[in-house]
């Protein structure tokens, strides 16, 4: 599940390897190690809180409150997690800039008002915009400023339009793998008040959707190859394809819960592939820009 927490720093470090521009090995690596601390926080957190509301009792097997029967030590694994992954982060924010700390701790405002108390915005279906926003533009955006010249002379401004147009179509990937994990538990979901939007839609016109998650991300990388703003190489994306075929199809055949279980692994693999496919293709870039 972490290859989510890392795709932004990736694709940053490819972006910036294609622009001819010095990878600061440390900032990376420091970032990987921060980026995954807090996705762990927010895994965990998850399973804390859904705890308490039961919607995790009987479908969700690998929730750790589940597996241990400690919600106490959990949460307090969890926000040793946090602690860790934000003192990380604001390490690499001291060799870079403060924006680097703002943007990351915005992401994980998203992360907590999606899960949280009293705010639990998962519960009423809106996880998956919430989800673009902080692994899309505010994630990328991030780790450009942190992988960016260091000192003072050279502090960057925040680059939203490469954030953007980087960050849109692998958020949309990472965004399918969080829908596809509602497609196992719609039951027990509808039955703890969790409006998911598999919920809303229904299991047959979600797995609808699908298809054009895949064909979204696809297409938002492809357009800057389309007019030039991106190298040939930057296609290497597709090698996400094979995955994400198995995953429709999967969702064509089976509605039976147990049956479409492994989807969201289907759409980890998708968006993994994907992701380092796109970072690799455009570091590429500088040698083949088509």
């Amino acid at each position: 599940m972490y290859a989510v927490a890392v795709m932004p720093v990736l694709l940053a470090a490819g972006w910036q390897l294609g622009q001819g521009q010095p990878l600061r090995t440390e900032q990376l690596l420091a970032f990987l190690l921060a980026a995954v601390l807090l996705l762990a926080w927010e895994n965990l957190a998850n399973d804390v809180f859904d705890a308490d509301t039961g919607v995790d009792t009987h479908g969700k097997p690998h929730s750790v409150v589940n597996l241990t029967g400690r919600r106490d030590r959990v949460a307090l694994l969890a926000n040793g997690c946090l602690l860790l992954g934000l003192a990380l982060m604001a390490l690499v924010a001291w060799r870079s800039t403060p924006a680097v700390l703002a943007l990351v701790l915005a992401c994980c405002g998203l992360g907590y008002v999606y899960q949280g108390p009293p705010f639990r915005l998962g519960y009423r279906g809106l996880g998956e915009p919430l989800c673009w926003i902080a692994f899309g533009p505010l994630a990328t955006a991030a780790a450009l400023v942190a992988l960016g010249p260091s000192g003072p002379a050279s502090t960057p401004a925040i680059p939203w339009g490469t954030a953007l147009m980087l960050g849109s179509g692998p958020a949309l990937a990472t965004t399918l793998v969080l829908f596809c994990s509602h497609f196992h538990q719609v039951e027990e979901d509808a039955a703890n008040g969790k409006r998911s939007p598999v919920v809303h839609l229904g299991t047959g016109a979600a797995a609808a959707l699908v298809p054009w998650f895949v064909a979204g991300a696809l297409a938002l990388q492809w357009a800057p190859v389309l007019v030039g703003q991106w190298p040939l190489t930057a296609l290497l994306g597709v090698v996400g394809l094979p995955p994400a075929r198995d995953l429709i199809r999967l969702l064509q055949q089976h509605r039976h819960p147990e049956r479409i279980a492994g989807s969201k692994f289907l759409a980890l693999r998708f968006q993994a592939l994907n992701g380092v496919g796109l970072a690799v293709g455009l570091a590429l870039g500088r040698w083949w820009p088509g």
